[in-house]
């Protein structure tokens, strides 16, 4: 298996983008290929322990950055995100992976010089994000491709989305919900309401309407709505896991008692910093796209850079594209 990397994408690239696929490299036994300005990439690889990696360098002259718009993806034909999806096109990689632009992203992987396109079938792509729960983790789908949808967008993003947890995630008959302000069947906007009356005959396991508490609870193992509601539930769990997090040790600093039991609780804190951060999931899937692109934080370290890489090759080996292809066909 070969996966390309935007060694260009993250916010500090690119040494933890390097540092990232030298980890990913060893531990998954991989074939990696960085793109992205040669003269950086070089001098950034001879920082690490190489030996017996399959690592190799595929230059591009300029990248996107993470505040210009889509179109850069035409007008920068050479940048590294275009450059490494050139690369699956032609079947000389598996995967893409990137830190960066999230929308420039998206654009280079339909509409750019070398698209992948969309499955055959598919209206819309939709961004994947697994949130931490009680339970274990929540597919949330679309979490930023659409802000826009219609009915039938909802209904494919719960085809795949179902699809993709069974295959990739290891769960049986996944439990899907539709994101809504109620759990009865008559609530929410017209295009929800709509997508239920849809749902209720998809050849999936459709369990109702979920509403925002049903995420953390675990009570779905994917939650599908459009991705501006989507985007907005991601970035405020993410961000209210860190603030409470900081809560408790401001709290417990406060008390000299409290510090002694910390101490004792450390296995048990670090293990929840574990479970509730962002870089152990990496980056999410765009599913849809005839491909496989996966799409992580801006802000991504080593780890997550690692683990966005990880959800790559899970995806190529699960078949995710061929997957989602047939049961589209047969729904």
């Amino acid at each position: 298996m070969k996966i390309v990397l935007d060694a260009m994408g993250s916010d500090a690239h690119p040494a933890p983008d390097v540092a990232g696929a030298v980890l990913a490299a060893r531990e998954f036994n991989l074939a990696i290929i960085l793109v992205g300005d040669e003269s950086r990439l070089k001098p950034e690889l001879a920082k690490h322990d190489t030996r017996g990696l399959d690592l190799s360098i595929t230059h591009a002259s300029t990248a996107i950055g993470m505040t210009e718009h889509v179109e850069a993806i035409k007008e920068k034909k050479d940048a590294s995100m275009n450059i490494g999806m050139k690369l699956v096109k032609e079947k000389q990689a598996d995967a893409f992976v990137t830190a960066g632009n999230t929308g420039a992203a998206m654009a280079a992987a339909i509409v750019g010089p070398y698209a992948l396109g969309r499955i055959r079938g598919i209206k819309r792509p939709a961004l994947t994000a697994a949130l931490p729960t009680a339970t274990g983790r929540t597919l949330c789908l679309d979490i930023g491709a659409n802000a826009d949808v219609k009915p039938e967008y909802l209904y494919q993003f719960a085809i795949m989305g179902s699809l993709y947890a069974e295959r990739c995630l290891g769960i049986q008959k996944p439990r899907v919900g539709l994101l809504s302000n109620g759990e009865e069947e008559g609530k929410g906007p017209m295009v929800v309401r709509e997508a239920y009356a849809m749902l209720k005959s998809a050849p999936i396991n459709f369990c109702g309407n979920a509403e925002g508490r049903d995420i953390p609870a675990g009570t779905f193992d994917v939650v599908v709505s459009d991705g501006y509601v989507g985007n907005v539930v991601i970035k405020l769990s993410e961000s209210l896991a860190k603030t409470l997090t900081n809560f408790i040790k401001d709290e417990i600093k406060k008390r000299p008692i409290a510090m002694v039991g910390a101490a004792l609780a450390k296995p048990a804190f670090d293990a929840l910093k574990k479970r509730l951060d962002p870089s152990e999931f990496g980056g999410g899937i765009l599913l849809g796209v005839d491909g496989v692109v996966i799409i992580g934080h801006g802000r991504s370290d080593a780890k997550a850079i690692k683990n966005a890489i990880r959800v790559a090759k899970e995806a190529v080996a699960g078949q995710v594209v061929q997957v989602i292809a047939s049961g589209l066909a047969a729904s």
